[in-house]
């Protein structure tokens, strides 16, 4: 069983930035490819940005790309979103998630590449 913490979302003006982390419990964290997404207001859980286990490769949605960065670090079971030049139309529930299934092809992209999720962290961005 993996859980998922996430913290650091809030109210921030248009330009502002904030940085999201996502604690995970377990051992294996090294293992786990991880997402970040977010559900905004009549919409659909959108894929914003994916890292490997290695933090080898990121990818990143054409919405956030050249402004949010994912990174993380293996030793403290963290992934983090640095979210920069943040506009309202970024304002959502953003949550993380991780894949653990060692073996199994990873769509980073996808809801459904992923086996665990968090409760998520609200991002307001006030224009």
């Amino acid at each position: 069983q993996v859980q998922l913490v996430e913290s650091g979302g809030g109210l921030v003006q248009a330009g502002g930035s904030l940085r999201l982390s996502c604690a995970a419990s377990g051992r294996t964290f090294s293992n786990y490819h991880m997402g970040w997404f977010r559900l905004a207001p009549g919409k659909e859980r959108d894929f914003v940005a994916a890292i490997t286990w290695s933090a080898s490769s990121a990818n990143y949605a054409d919405s956030v790309r050249g402004r949010f960065t994912i990174s993380r670090d293996n030793a403290k079971n963290t992934v983090y979103l640095q979210m920069n030049s943040l506009k309202p139309e970024d304002t959502a529930v953003y949550y993380c998630a991780a894949h653990t299934r060692v073996g199994i092809i990873w769509n980073p992209r996808r809801v459904n590449g992923y086996d665990y999720w968090g409760q998520g962290t609200q991002v307001t961005v006030s224009s």
